[in-house]
C-alpha cells in the first residue's frame, strides 16, 4: 500500500494528470523555451531540441510504464507512493532491474538515470497501489524521440533478458 493518505485518483486530479501512451498518467511540467538550434547537436538531435523538459508521471497496477525508449537522457525522480520496479535494457547490451523507492537501506534509488536509447518499462511491486515520480530529459523530448518496444524483437537483441522481458510483459494489462 502507498505510504500516503492520498489515493491515486486524488493525485491524478490534484496534479491534472492525463492518461499517457507510455507512462501511466502524465503532466508535462516544464519545456524549455530555449532551444538548441538545428545543427547544434549531432544526430538524432541535429534538427534542434528544447534544452530540457520535465514531467510528473503516476503508475498504477492497471497503468504501468509501457516498454519504450527515448533518444534523450532521462532521470527518474521518486516523489511519493509505492516503490517502482524499473527494468532497463541499455544500449551496450546489458540490462538491470532497479527499484525507485524510499528504502535507501534496501538499495532503493530516489533517482535513476537512464541514458538515451535505453529501452525500459516499470511496474509496481506486488500489492502496490501507485507510484508518483517525475522525469527530466535533456535535450527536451519531442514526439519523434519516443519508440515503443516490441517484446519479441527485444528478446532477440537481448537474449539474456528474455525471461525478464516476459515477466514484465505479463504484468502489463
Amino acid at each position: 500500500m502507498a505510504q500516503d493518505s492520498l489515493s491515486a485518483s486524488e493525485v491524478i486530479e490534484l496534479l491534472d494528470l492525463a492518461p499517457h501512451a507510455t507512462c501511466g498518467f502524465v503532466a508535462e511540467t516544464y519545456r524549455s523555451v530555449n532551444r538548441i538550434v538545428a545543427g547544434g547537436l549531432r544526430a538524432p538531435f541535429a534538427d534542434g531540441r528544447p534544452v530540457g523538459s520535465a514531467l510528473y508521471f503516476l503508475v498504477t497496477p492497471e497503468r504501468p510504464v509501457r516498454l519504450h525508449r527515448i533518444r534523450n537522457h532521462k532521470q527518474y525522480h521518486r516523489n511519493r507512493g509505492d516503490p517502482l520496479q524499473v527494468f532497463a535494457l541499455y544500449p551496450d547490451g546489458s540490462h538491470t532491474v532497479e527499484v525507485v523507492g524510499p528504502d535507501l537501506a534496501a538499495g532503493n534509488k530516489v533517482q535513476l538515470f537512464l541514458p538515451g536509447g535505453t529501452f525500459h518499462t516499470g511496474r509496481l511491486r506486488p500489492g502496490g497501489s501507485w507510484f508518483l515520480g517525475a522525469s527530466t530529459e535533456w535535450p527536451g523530448v519531442e514526439p519523434g524521440d519516443v519508440e515503443i518496444g516490441e517484446v519479441r524483437d527485444l528478446q532477440e537483441r537481448f537474449p539474456g533478458a528474455s525471461a525478464l522481458l516476459d515477466a514484465f510483459a505479463r504484468s502489463t494489462p
